[in-house]
């Protein structure tokens, strides 16, 4: 019996004609290894603490403008691209985020939905111009082969989601596609992970999965991927054991992760002292009589006691806590 037998031929087409392009689009290794070894106190070259740092915000500001996992992913390749060809400067590398954020949010979002830089700027609380922007964005998409198809793990988590669905739709219990995207979010926000292979990502984290679930027709399915892809034995143990690392890491409470980051709103000093002013002038509030009331005075009297202000106090604020890490992956790794 041939290998994945049962999946569309064209699926798996796609999956050898993405495999044979995926070196294309990743970062060049010297230049990881190269931020790899570069002290975070060394202001000369980005290290792999500036380069992560910048991830873990790309990811909150993905979540807050409601951006897609399609976008995230091409933001974090179209970073750590730019970073492993050009020589770089770490106060340049928070521009240089938002602006891969904002390419790739043109690329996969509607237009409609895809916020002003100023607005990235603002929310991000950088310290650069719109026009500081408009320059880097230039010079990313000069420098790097910037296309909508450009192939990362993302490509290859759906294409193997596909094909598993295909086969095992209801007959197997198997984890949702939202799960994994959680999971390879995770694992993007450390640099490691940016020398692996993506079909090799990819597949790791569907490995480790199905080996949760103890599914040794799952199981077989991974194998049928290796042989398929021409993936090898210790290539994908190597990478299997670092995702599991990654998980259990992200799990334990010593995990330093960005929990308690909180959106803050920036506010003009007039507005400041209008807010602050307002909230000491106690409104006046006519007296309620303590005698008996008809339904004709009840219309005037709720009149009367509205103080014809808004209170600062009455709506949310964005400064509330929030888990950095989504829900759905804090279930995955549970």
């Amino acid at each position: 019996m041939r290998d994945l037998q049962g999946v569309d031929g064209l699926l798996l087409k796609e999956l050898k004609s993405c495999c044979a392009e995926e070196d294309n689009f990743l970062p060049r290794e010297t230049g990881l290894k190269l931020m790899e070894s570069t002290s975070p106190e060394v202001h000369s070259g980005v290290s792999a603490k500036c380069r992560d740092s910048r991830v873990e915000e790309l990811w909150s500001l993905t979540s807050f403008f409601g951006y897609s996992t399609q976008t995230f992913v091409q933001a974090v390749n179209l970073l750590d691209r730019f970073l492993t060809n050009m020589k770089v400067q770490p106060k340049h590398v928070p521009c240089i985020g938002v602006c891969c954020l904002h390419i790739a949010a043109k690329m996969f979002e509607e237009e409609s939905n895809v916020s002003p830089s100023h607005e990235l700027i603002r929310i991000s609380h950088s310290k650069f111009t719109v026009s500081d922007c408009s320059r880097m964005e230039k010079i990313i998409l000069e420098k790097l082969c910037v296309e909508p198809k450009a192939v990362t793990a993302l490509t290859f988590l759906h294409l193997y989601y596909s094909a598993v669905n295909s086969l095992f739709a209801g007959r197997e219990e198997i984890p949702s596609i939202g799960r994994l995207e959680a999971q390879l979010k995770a694992c993007l926000c450390r640099l490691v992970f940016s020398k692996a292979k993506p079909s090799v990502l990819a597949l790791s984290l569907i490995a480790q999965e199905f080996e949760a679930l103890r599914s040794a027709t799952l199981l077989k399915i991974v194998q049928q991927f290796q042989r398929h892809l021409m993936i090898g034995d210790s290539e994908l143990l190597h990478w299997k054991e670092l995702v599991t690392k990654c998980m259990t890491d992200y799990c334990s409470s010593e995990c330093n992760k960005p929990d308690n980051k909180k959106l803050v709103w920036i506010l003009s000093r007039r507005t400041a002292q209008s807010l602050q002013s307002r909230h000491f002038i106690a409104p006046g509030l006519p007296t309620i009589p303590e005698m008996s009331w008809d339904e004709s005075e009840s219309e005037d009297s709720c009149e009367d006691m509205s103080c014809g202000e808004e209170s600062p106090c009455g709506s949310l604020g964005s400064d509330g806590e929030g888990a950095f890490f989504p829900s759905t992956f804090l279930d995955c790794v549970a």
